[in-house]
Parts: C-alpha cells; structure tokens; sequence
C-alpha cells in the first residue's frame, strides 16, 4: 500500500490544535497539496521518560497502521452511519521530523501536559484526518457527552442499586472529582441526550459555564474560532463573540452564551448523532461493570485469577470480526437479564466498546451567517479508538469509589433518563 509521506511537508507547517490523553493534534497550514489541505495530523503520546507504546512489527518487519484507522474503517463504520465519520488516512513518520516538530511547537501545548508526556518520536506510523475545525469564518464545538444511560437493576448489588438507578456516572464522578478538589459542574449528560429542547438548552448552559469557569481546562468542552481555540481569558474570545454575533448589530448582541446555545439547539436537535451515542452506549454496556464481573467470576470457576483486573490480552482482529457480526444479528436480541457464562467473552468485548462511545466526542460546525439545521453546518464523532482489555480492572475499581463516595453525599441529584 501507497502511504502518504509526512516529510513531503515541513514542521513549521503544522500548527498545534490540542490534544487528549493519548493523541495530540496539529493542523496543516503549509502550501497548497491536495494530500494534507484541510486535514490534521493525530500523533501518538508518550510519558516523559518512557519508551512509549510503539507497536511490535510484523513478519516484514513493518509497524503495523495505526489502529484507530483500522478499528474505524473495520468496526466503527458498521455501527455508526459514515455521514458521522471523518476520513481517516495512514501516514509515514520519520524520527528526525518529529523531534523538530516538538521543539517547534512544544511551547504552544498547556503546561501541565509539557509536564507528563510529549509525542512518540519511535512510532513509524501517524493518522492524517479530516480537518473538523478549521475554516475561516467556522465556530467548530467538540463536545464530549460521556454516559448516556442509567444502568438496569439486574446486576446491581442492594448496595449500589439505589444509587446507580437515580444518579448518572457522569455526575456521581463529578461529585467525586469536586472532593478532590475540582469545582461541581452542574452539566448532566442525561439533559443533553434527552432530545428535549429545555434540557438539551439546560446542558448546553452548564457546559459553558464549565467552560468559562475552569477557563477552557476542561474536557467536555472545546471551542474553536476560524481554527484557534477559544480560551475565555484569551484575544480569541472576541473573535468567537464576533463569529456568534454574526450580522446583528452591535447594540443588539446578546450575551455570548445565550447566541452560543441558540446557534447549537438547531443542530443538535436534528441530528440523530446523540441517539446513536446512547444507544450503543446503552446496549454494549448491558450488563453494567458490577454483572460483567459476576459473569467473568462465574465463567472461570476455580480460577484464582477470575477478577476482570487479570484480564491482559486484547481481542485479535478476528474477534472484533465476530463480535460485531454478533451484535448486528443476534447480540441485542439475547437475555442480558440472564446472560449465559458461556458468551462472557461477547460481554467482555461488548463493554470495552461501550466505553469508546461513552469517551468520544462530538465535533459540531458552524458556519458565519448560516444559522438553518443545514447547510453549512456539519456533525461528527471523534476519538473512537479502541480501548484495552486491561483497563477493566481499574474501571471496576473507579466505579466502586465512585459509588460509595457519592452515597455519602449529603445532597444527591436525581438524572431523568429519557
């Protein structure tokens, strides 16, 4: 296969946009070529000190390509509708280019994440994806919706069922996150997914205020302004307020929270891509992170090391294969009330794939002066890359904290799951 080459670009090409916790992300503004106008590089981190994750290679002793191209063009795209997907490409790296890329624009990243880790220089392999949030004159708006769903009481312990059944993750983590130290979002995820236009205006309202409060710290919400990302303390501000205000004259604006929600509710009440979130959040997580352990336990009798936080290896290829054949003819037809010790491994799979959707993000653009549902409006799902088996043990583990912080609290939230 012909893969693209990123050293037919230069470094001083590529402009940092942002990044999570395992990629960063920069966009191309180089000379014109038809191969990277209009589209961002998606690198692989790695911690400060560390040898990074670069993958084995295979019998030719080639890297194999990044999975988050594979696992999207394989998996993903038989369960979400394409219209939501961005192209995604392979491209070559070379060492030398990426170290210069880093001393270039390493500065330009937040100084907490300069701290833990910085870009994989070993990797042989990038992702060159389509560019959501540039355009000049385009307001782009990730947000990251997380859980969707209350759990069912099936699998639940007398302990934990009260709780899980009235509160949503999101906000008992919240809870938890703000005795730590973090401050208390009053954003529900379970308002934004409901389709009602008075909750779904309601969550937009609370991420904002999230936003301006932690100025532009947390994750649930980012804004970009013609490409630059907006901080609520930085000159970008004043081109979003203009980019929100539109035509309307100046004495007549209104508060740039108000024109953001009324620029988002449109959109996001005629997309399906929120319904298509919550339902296959809500249907690969059919037993909740509580019965996939008693399953686990229970199809593994005699086993000292039955605890999901032994599990360490990865679904091959072939299994993703037969998984997601599974689960679109006969997976969410199945007694999950009753679920056989004999599909344990189907459960397994099905709940790390739940957790993609329960941690991707929604890009919505808009376009200056274009305010209709249509248009030059355009909705997509980021950041569905696979997630490890190996991780179960900490996530069962994060939600027995979880829990039992939040039954302590002195004051508790009811979220309508609707």
């Amino acid at each position: 296969m012909n893969h693209i080459q990123i050293t037919d670009t230069q470094p001083i090409d590529w402009v940092y946009v942002s990044e999570g916790g395992a990629t960063i992300v920069f966009s191309y503004r180089g000379r014109e070529d038809p191969r990277f106008d209009g589209r961002v590089l998606r690198l692989r981190k790695t911690s400060l000190g560390g040898s990074g994750a670069t993958p084995s290679c295979d019998i030719d002793g080639e890297e194999p390509d990044d999975p988050m191209v594979s696992f999207q063009k394989d998996f993903i795209s038989q369960l979400v509708p394409q219209t939501f997907l961005p192209e995604l490409d392979v491209v070559l790296l070379n060492p030398s280019w990426l170290y210069l890329l880093e001393s270039l624009r390493d500065r330009d990243r937040p100084p907490e994440r300069r701290m833990k880790d910085g870009i994989d220089k070993g990797r042989r392999k990038g992702v060159l994806a389509t560019n959501l949030i540039g355009g000049e004159g385009t307001i782009a708006v990730e947000i990251k919706p997380k859980w969707g769903f209350l759990p069912k009481a099936h699998h639940l312990s007398e302990e934990t069922a009260g709780t899980k059944t009235s509160a949503c993750r999101f906000c008992m983590h919240t809870y938890l996150r703000s005795e730590e130290g973090g401050f208390l979002s009053e954003y529900c995820p379970l308002d934004l997914y409901s389709q009602n236009e008075t909750r779904v205006r309601k969550a937009l309202h609370d991420l904002w205020t999230a936003w301006d409060r932690s100025d532009g710290s947390r994750n649930n919400l980012r804004i970009f302004a013609s490409g630059e990302m907006v901080k609520p303390a930085q000159d970008s501000y004043g081109r979003l307020v203009n980019l929100l205000a539109g035509d309307e004259p100046s004495t007549s604006r209104t508060d740039p929270k108000d024109a953001f929600i009324s620029a988002l509710i449109p959109l996001l009440l005629s997309s399906k891509v929120l319904q298509v979130i919550s339902t296959l959040q809500r249907m690969l997580d059919a037993l909740d992170i509580e019965g996939l352990s008693k399953l686990h336990a229970i199809s593994s009798p005699g086993n000292a090391q039955s605890s999901l936080a032994s599990l360490t290896v990865d679904p091959s290829y072939e299994d993703w294969h037969g998984f997601v054949a599974a689960y679109r003819t006969g997976f969410c037809s199945w007694d999950h009330a009753n679920p056989d010790p004999a599909n344990i491994k189907s459960y397994l799979m099905a709940y790390l794939l739940s957790a993609t959707f329960k941690d991707c993000s929604v890009i919505l653009r808009i376009k200056e002066g274009d305010r209709s549902p249509q248009g030059a409006h355009s909705v997509s799902i980021i950041d569905l890359d696979q997630k490890s088996i190996n991780r179960l043990g900490k996530w069962e583990e994060l939600d027995r904290t979880i829990v039992a912080r939040y039954r302590s609290a002195s004051q508790q939230k009811r979220c309508i799951d609707q």
